[in-house]
């Protein structure tokens, strides 16, 4: 039996999370634990879409805003804090929900992170010398499936996936076979056509303005290469400092979540979560959820 036991309602940017998992963890009486790269940190959360101080309120949730700016983290430390934070909730009999948006992060938190070797900094910036598409056409020679998946505007991404094939002799792509330790005891993928989707995140996007995420950003001194990565943070940083207006700001975040929403998808569908379409989904998903953690009769 795996050792964390806990149950995980996935999907893209604005397909609905926030508010499904409101509505299951009050009825299952359980906590949440956001697995999300950004919410994790405290600040912007106009920027990040955090769940709403009535909804922290009403569910009491986990790992939001629960590093500072400047700190740095990736998907290893995730699984630490994730991974002590179910433990805990565990030991109060507990079976919490993850409301998960950052695929590699739940990957961590499953106990499914590939063995990689470690960073070799020298070679890292002999690859960073390199153009992005001298880059992208080695990749594409010694690892075409990583290639094909792989975000081709993400450089750190694609140094660190060649450098993976350079220091081990094997494709990156091969250092993903490792099946989870640790998988949920149920999964659900929420999900939204297309075009609805992208309305949401439209409206989002202009929510979060009228809502003063300018303001947001300006109040932000010094922060960290892992949180200033967040969508819009650096669009809103050009515009602050007059280099685009705020029409191509907003526009350019919209795109950029758009995107981000489609790699969403993409990653969550290789999953083997139920996919449950976000619209009639809540008594689905709460009975799925229910069943999976009631306890089980002694055999």
């Amino acid at each position: 039996m795996p050792s964390l036991q806990y149950l995980v309602l996935a999907g893209p940017t604005a397909v609905g999370k926030t508010e499904l998992a409101i509505q299951i963890a009050l009825t299952l009486k359980t906590e949440v634990v956001s697995c999300d790269a950004y919410q994790i940190y405290s600040g912007l959360d106009l920027l990040t879409a955090k769940p709403s101080p009535s909804n922290l309120a009403t569910v009491r949730h986990h790992l939001i805003g629960a590093l500072p700016l400047t700190e740095l983290c990736d998907a290893y430390k995730y699984a630490i804090f994730a991974r002590n934070t179910i433990s805990d909730l565990n030991r109060r009999e507990i079976v919490p929900l993850v409301v998960a948006g950052t695929g590699f992060y739940l990957q961590g938190l499953e106990g499914g992170l590939p063995e990689l070797p470690a960073a070799d900094f020298k070679l890292r910036r002999e690859l960073d010398r390199q153009p992005t598409p001298d880059l992208l056409r080695e990749l594409e020679v010694r690892d075409p499936m990583t290639w094909r998946r792989i975000d081709h505007h993400n450089r750190h991404r694609i140094i660190r996936a060649l450098e993976v094939c350079l220091l081990s002799g094997k494709p990156f792509s091969d250092s993903f076979d490792r099946k989870p330790t640790d998988p949920p005891i149920a999964a659900v993928t929420l999900t939204r056509p297309r075009a609805e989707l992208v309305s949401r995140i439209d409206r989002r996007v202009d929510e979060m303005f009228d809502r003063g995420v300018i303001e947001e950003v300006a109040a932000v001194g010094t922060i960290g290469p892992t949180a200033s990565k967040a969508i819009g943070f650096r669009l809103i940083r050009a515009f602050l400092a007059g280099k685009i207006d705020e029409t191509a700001c907003k526009e350019g975040i919209k795109g950029q979540t758009r995107n981000y929403a489609k790699r969403q998808m993409a990653w969550f569908r290789r999953k083997p979560y139920a996919m449950i379409e976000a619209e009639s989904s809540t008594s689905r998903v709460i009975e799925i959820f229910r069943n999976a953690s009631a306890p089980k009769p002694a055999s």
